[in-house]
Parts: structure tokens; sequence; C-alpha cells
């Protein structure tokens, strides 16, 4: 079944952006954690989602294409694969270090408590292969020793990854002040050749200093980018970014960043992100339709127990019929709600 086909009744990717039924899960641009990529993509894609967004690593692609290829084989709809890029330092590109030899031996570790990714364990440093970059061990070491180290793809890298892994769709992590950054990004990804569906910008206010004015005028200069280059735009408002996505607090910061946005922002689907949860699609009216939503912390947390007891049982979650049910259960928990939202026609 290709990516844009669908069975009866639900929306292809493009449709569900149109209508305001769009989900989108995001992996992690640092998160290299192969197999629980792979089951993630897995039962996320059988739940019902329209995009799945990873890092632009070419061991990560391979991962989320095994899930989505046996999303194939079993006659499920297949999401757009997405992959993250950015023009310039950013922390979803970041990843947590630190020394383990000079950890006191009394240390109680409070950064293996607040590790939502569990990539710190009682003893050694940070798994690599696990961290995506949340930053939240970094302020709760008693001693200030743990780091956060750049891993962005290279700029001079980007056609010929892109060439490679021929994704459906990419996103461009931006700030403000990096318009210049962003049009030779996109010269690079216009290099490469490859057809993408949606080209989406990610951009929120926190961290920045900036009103919402500000955005719009940076969102309006990435749109005459994405004209010039031929790209059509997916704008992902940051609510509140690398959050840990818990509480309505988080998904409230998401919502008002919308409703603040929706009449200054260019042309093109205005997508929540950044803080979203269970809670966003309670907070908003029923005459309030976002073009979609993007989970990620909480998407990955609510599955990953069961992707980890499946590894203990040495099989994967798609091949364990009692985890694979509780999780299926699970992440349609999530998606439902957006795909029962009644629809209407954003400009696309």
């Amino acid at each position: 079944m290709a990516a844009d086909e669908r069975p009866p009744g639900q929306l292809n990717p493009q449709e569900a952006l149109r209508q305001g039924h769009w989900v989108k899960l995001i992996c992690g641009a640092s998160n290299q954690d192969l197999p629980a990529i792979t089951d993630l993509c897995a039962v996320y894609g059988a739940a019902g989602i329209d995009c799945v967004d990873v890092a632009a690593d070419p061991a990560v692609v391979r991962a989320a294409r095994q899930g989505l290829q046996w999303l194939d084989q079993n006659g499920l709809a297949r999401p757009w694969l997405m992959v993250s890029v950015s023009d310039g330092s950013d922390a979803h590109f970041r990843k947590a270090w630190f020394d383990p030899a000079r950890c006191p031996v009394d240390c109680p570790r409070p950064c293996q408590r607040v590790c939502p990714a569990e990539a710190i364990a009682a003893v050694g440093s940070v798994d690599e292969l696990r961290c995506y970059g949340c930053g939240r061990c970094l302020s709760s070491c008693p001693l200030g020793l743990i780091e956060e180290r750049d891993h962005r793809l290279g700029s001079d890298a980007i056609a010929e990854q892109l060439a490679a892994m021929r994704p459906d769709a990419v996103e461009v992590h931006t700030a403000p002040g990096r318009g210049d950054a962003f049009d030779a990004l996109l010269a690079e990804l216009s290099a490469a050749g490859v057809p993408l569906q949606r080209l989406a910008v990610s951009c929120g206010l926190e961290g920045h200093g900036i009103t919402p004015s500000a955005l719009a005028q940076e969102l309006w200069r990435r749109h005459s980018s994405l004209r010039r280059w031929g790209f059509s735009p997916l704008w992902q408002l940051d609510g509140r970014p690398m959050s840990g996505d818990v509480g309505a607090g988080t998904a409230r910061v998401a919502v008002q960043l919308w409703r603040r946005m929706r009449p200054l922002a260019p042309p093109g689907p205005l997508q929540l992100a950044g803080g979203t949860n269970a809670s966003t699609v309670q907070l908003l009216r029923a005459d309030e339709r976002p073009a979609g939503v993007a989970f990620g912390g909480m998407a990955r947390r609510l599955l990953m127990p069961l992707i980890h007891e499946a590894q203990s049982r040495g099989t994967s979650l798609r091949h364990w019929s009692e985890g694979w049910q509780a999780g299926l259960e699970l992440a349609r928990s999530l998606v439902e709600p957006w795909r029962r939202r009644p629809g209407m026609e954003h400009s696309c």
C-alpha cells in the first residue's frame, strides 16, 4: 500500500492536513534507539497517524522504514516519513554527556531519576542511543558535571544524505535571525532533487525573547524562501519545546501559541507541537481547528515500558501479541480524539 493510500474512510495525509485531522509522531531529532523507533513507527502507524518524524540519520531512517514496511506487509496504511534538520544550533539536536569517573561514589544520581528516556542507568554515563536531548538532566546534577553536545547533520552533507534517504517530507528547525541560513539550507534540500510532500518549519517563542508579531515576521520571511524554492509549507508552532510534555500546563502553552499566531502567520497549515499531550485536544473550543498536532515525549513514554518488556522477552513489540494489543490501545487513545474532531478545510 503506497504512502498516500488509505482504507475506506481514512484520510490520506494531505487531506488530513486540509481537514484538521493531521497527527504526527515525533521520534526525536537526536533519538537513535533503533529497536524502539521501529516499534514506535509500527504501533502509531497502525493507530492511524499521518507522519513519523525521525532524525536525519541513515540508521534511524532504516529503523523507521522497517516499522513502515511492517505496516505494508499487514495491509495497513503507511504514514509519511519525515526527517528533521536544522539551520543552526538547536536544542532538539543535542545529547547529554558526562564523565562517570568524576561522579562521587555516594551520588544519588538525580540525573537518572529525571531522565524520561531512561538513558542514564545506576552506573556509567549517558546512553547516547537513547538520549534525545530533553536537557532535564543538565540542571539536576548537583556538581554541574553534565554538558550538552551538538549532534546536527552538517549542511554540507544534507543534500547527499537526503538523496539517499528519500523521505516524504522534511522538517527544518529554525530560529529568529537565521533567515539567510534557512534559505541556504533550502538550496541544499532543493539540490537533493527529492520530491517532498511538505516542508515543515518548526519555531516558537520560548527561548528567543520575541513577540508573536516578531515570530510572524520570521515565518513570513521563511514563507518567501519556501516559495522561491518551490516547497509546500507546514508551520509547526513549538509551544513549549523539549518540555517533557507533562501536564495540562505544557498543552495550554501550545494551544495559546496557536491562538496568537493564527491571524498573523503566512498561508499554510498551522500545526500544534511542543508540550502537546492528551490534554491538548480538550483545551480547544469546538470552533477551533488547528491543522493537526505533533506528539513527542508523551507518545514515546506511553509505549516505552511495553517496548522494553518486549525486548526483555527477546522480541519486539510488534511480534508480541499481548503487548502489541496493549500498545495499540494506548496509541489509539492519543490519536483517535483528533480523528473524531469536526473537520474543516485549511489553506494549504
